[in-house]
């Protein structure tokens, strides 16, 4: 198949539908209830819910998809483009603010949520003109759309009126100002990453038939594109129960290729060193030696014959092991949506678990690079993939030009200029390209926090709510790569302690759950121009700030 001349996601799955063998196994659930789909299945179903859209929908009307990663997910997603609508993927993890704010802003003529849990997260944001449609049920049923399968509309027709250049779906994202904005990627844009992805895995998948654990929400534009890369590979799907039972999934689905955010990869490492500390004696030494010499070969450096013999013992009496605790068919796991800790990438390469980081961005659909396979370089995101352009500018923020660049912010066409200037998006972020052609990030320029999970969380919003009390006069958000969000409080001389406390339990309350605040340090030296900590403008300078308090702020965790 060239995916090229593919006109939209909706033509890549019925075409990859011709040339697999349909009764073959496709989206497995691993939930309470499991649930097995071939593609035939899932065929069958993308029809029968298109055809009950096509009496809901008009062509462009926007879909909200609420729920948590199962098969229906990506049924629901490719009916809705076939019945010419746009999907709208939302977190399960919203706060009640940024539910009422993306149903308001992007005005949506259907829901579609999977249970009654969900459905109460935006029960009271639903205006009398939106359709629900649940695939369990619900307390509500003057809007509830019953016969989701209805068997009297049994039109098999392919939706061809969809081009390369149309909307394919809005994906919020956190934005500087507060209020995410809804990022619109189009079929090309996404169709475009999964021709640069093919390439990254094509020699992955000559050796053993693709199969994907996926974990991280389907809402999050890295996942959402992932999916359709299995598509395009015909890769066997397996939905993960939870974070939590990660590693027993992993040995039941028995993965080639896996894809996560740093978060995971930071906990396999402290678990996988928690498991090495213990060790004594020559198991001991043995472990040691597979660290040194898989970090030598993951840079290049040639091994003595001594130590490859050493080598060999380590890949037969733990590399193997190890894998084989991850269900023995791991070829590769993927990282992306945020900055993967050198030294981590290194141990996870060195005791046999291959481990390739990327770089990308909502705005890019997302994939901008990846570290190619027997190609690692840990301290870079990999090369560009073809299908986009990549250029360093003059100050050092990295420019992205290619069809994955998106059609622009729903309603926000300001932002929009801002962030796209003659066709080349800019990121935002500081990097070089080095003499191999890969790519490094060194800095970031926009103020986002990226955390370990990928999740864009914007420090204006939440520092301007905790500067709403009389207590505190100044605050500063922190959380780069971490697992969880701290803050510095300037606080009056006289503050009372306690009410800083209560009001930061409050504001916590109206936040979703990665921007609350899980611990604080209470300063009073304030943040002024004289001490460079603001701008003329009395902007927060982050890194100054940091100069002064990272020590502080790293004794939080």
């Amino acid at each position: 198949m060239k995916v090229s001349k593919i006109n939209s996601l909706v033509e890549l799955f019925f075409k990859k539908l011709e040339e697999v063998d349909n009764t073959k196994s496709f989206l497995n659930s691993l939930k309470s209830e499991k649930t097995i789909y071939s593609w035939k299945d899932v065929s069958e179903r993308i029809f029968k819910l298109s055809n009950k859209l096509k009496t809901l929908i008009k062509s462009g009307d926007r879909c909200l998809i609420l729920s948590e990663n199962n098969p229906n997910w990506l049924i629901s997603d490719i009916s809705i483009m076939n019945a010419g609508g746009i999907s709208v993927p939302i977190f399960t993890t919203y706060s009640k603010n940024d539910y009422k704010y993306i149903l308001e802003d992007c005005k949506p003529t259907l829901v579609i949520v999977s249970n009654n849990t969900q459905f109460k997260k935006i029960k009271d944001y639903i205006k009398h003109e939106i359709k629900i449609i649940s695939f369990e049920k619900i307390d509500f049923d003057s809007l509830l759309i019953t016969d989701i399968y209805d068997e009297n509309l049994n039109d098999k027709s392919i939706n061809n009126n969809l081009k390369r250049n149309m909307p394919a779906c809005i994906i919020y994202t956190s934005g500087t100002s507060g209020n995410p904005k809804g990022v619109i990627l189009s079929h090309g844009g996404i169709l475009a990453n999964c021709e640069g992805a093919y390439d990254l895995l094509l020699p992955l998948i000559k050796k053993k038939d693709p199969v994907f654990l996926t974990w991280l929400p389907l809402s999050h534009s890295y996942e959402h594109t992932v999916q359709f890369v299995q598509i395009l590979i015909g890769a066997k799907i397996f939905y993960a129960e939870s974070l939590e039972k990660l590693l027993t999934n992993m040995a039941e689905a028995r993965p080639t290729i896996m894809t996560a955010v740093p978060r995971f990869y930071q906990n396999l490492f402290n678990k996988i060193s928690i498991n090495f500390n213990k060790q004594k004696g020559l198991k001991k030494k043995l472990i040691n030696l597979t660290i040194e010499l898989g970090i030598k070969k993951l840079k290049n450096n040639k091994l003595q014959y001594s130590e490859k013999l050493i080598d060999f013992l380590c890949e037969i009496l733990v590399r193997k092991k190890i894998k084989k605790q991850f269900g023995g068919n791991l070829q590769a796991f993927v990282s992306g949506g945020g900055a993967l800790d050198q030294k981590i990438g290194e141990f996870l390469n060195s005791i046999g678990l291959p481990t390739l980081q990327g770089y990308g961005l909502t705005e890019a659909s997302p994939v901008v690079s990846c570290n190619i396979p027997g190609k690692i370089q840990v301290e870079t995101v990999g090369p560009p993939f073809r299908t986009n352009t990549v250029k360093i500018a003059e100050d050092g923020e990295i420019l992205i030009k290619g069809e994955n660049v998106m059609l622009g912010y729903w309603k926000k066409k300001r932002e929009t200029e801002e962030i796209i200037k003659d066709g080349w998006l800019y990121t935002g972020d500081i990097g070089e390209i080095n003499k191999d052609g890969n790519l490094k990030i060194t800095d970031r320029k926009k103020e986002l926090i990226v955390n370990l999970g990928g999740d864009n969380i914007s420090p204006t919003k939440i520092e301007n709510l905790l500067c709403l009390n009389e207590n505190i006069k100044q605050s500063f958000v922190y959380g780069d790569k971490k697992n969880y969000l701290v803050a510095l409080i300037v606080a009056e001389k006289d503050a009372n302690k306690d009410e800083i406390k209560k009001f930061i339990e409050i504001t916590n309350k109206n936040l979703s759950l990665i921007e609350k605040i899980k611990k604080y340090l209470i300063i009073f030296n304030e943040f002024t121009i004289e001490n460079r900590m603001l701008t003329p403008t009395l902007k927060l300078k982050r890194k100054i700030i940091l100069e002064n308090y990272k020590k502080d702020l790293e004794n939080l965790y």
